[in-house]
């Protein structure tokens, strides 16, 4: 459910934003099919796991569940955050799985992962915000697939930094915090966010040795000028991987889209992030935070080891 300011900002999107017209061409998907997807599905079910593929409702589902990988979400799937983008259910969580890391990584082992994503909702009702079921789930996938790479989405954990020290006790290869929109619009998209506070969160694990990334939608009210900003920022926090996508409205409730960006700007900004020093910039319509993350995992490590 949206805020009132939340809903001030979707009523000026609403009465000031060009005519959309008809959804390009390029953002259309096919319905999830295919025996793979099924297979992944059901290995879902069984295990009473939750995927962000499901409940932010991805366009990739298909694609990425085919070649057998998905975005596992822990903690529950009940956010205490109310963002104006997001389609995982806002309330108040009543209880904590401690088993749900176990099931996590024997779930990887099904799918012989080679690179692994872990993201959540947010937990604020929790001390640690859910950081240690995050260092308990890399635990346990290394001890069941040690040759796989683990990449895990992190909420901002209200940006205390003993939560950040339970990550390092079982650290990922790759820790993502998405800043998902830029600064001006923080308010609206994220309120219960800080912008700085997310960009901080980003330098500190840099800071203790980890490879950072981070990701952002466009086509929500932002301005070109604003996303060359923050590209700016991010690299200047340490941020190594970034991903920039079209917003996609998930249900008349949530903030609309303001504009349908198009494939040339994409490109622009993937173009401009190479040459400010990202090592793996992933732009385009579709694209959403975990899409192809087993790719740059590997582009990475090939680089580092050359």
């Amino acid at each position: 459910m949206i805020n009132q300011h939340q809903r001030n900002f979707k009523e000026t999107i609403e009465k000031t934003k060009s005519d959309l017209g008809k959804r390009p061409d390029w953002l259309k998907v096919k319905l999830p099919s295919g025996e793979n997807y099924k297979n992944v599905l059901s290995l879902m079910r069984k295990s009473k796991l939750n995927t962000v593929c499901e409940e932010a409702k991805c366009p990739n589902l298909a694609e990425c569940w085919n070649a057998r990988t998905a975005t596992f979400m822990i903690l529950g799937d009940t956010c205490t955050r109310s963002c104006g983008f997001c389609n995982v259910k806002l309330g108040f969580p009543t209880e904590l799985d401690l088993d749900e890391p176990r099931r996590v990584a024997e779930s990887v082992r099904e799918l012989n992962l080679r690179h692994a994503v872990i993201t959540s909702v947010n937990r604020d009702e929790l001390k640690d915000g859910g950081a240690s079921i995050f260092a308990e789930t890399v635990k346990q996938i290394r001890n069941l697939m040690p040759k796989c790479t683990i990449e895990i989405l992190i909420p901002d954990f209200k940006g205390e930094e003993y939560a950040f020290e339970i990550i390092m006790n079982n650290p990922p290869d790759i820790l993502n915090h998405n800043l998902e929109t830029v600064n001006r619009l923080y308010h609206a998209v994220r309120p219960q966010a800080k912008y700085q506070r997310s960009l901080d969160l980003i330098r500190w694990f840099k800071n203790h040795g980890l490879r950072t990334k981070s990701g952002i939608m466009v086509g929500i009210g932002e301005k070109k000028d604003e996303v060359i900003e923050l590209m700016h920022h991010l690299h200047d926090h340490g941020c190594d991987i970034m991903t920039i996508g079209q917003y996609l409205q998930p249900t008349k409730n949530h903030l609309p889209v303001d504009r349908y960006v198009t494939l040339e700007e994409f490109k622009f900004y993937k173009d401009e992030g190479l040459k400010m020093g990202f090592k793996a910039v992933e732009s385009a319509p579709l694209v959403r935070s975990s899409y192809h993350a087993d790719k740059h995992a590997r582009d990475i490590y090939e680089k580092a080891e050359a």
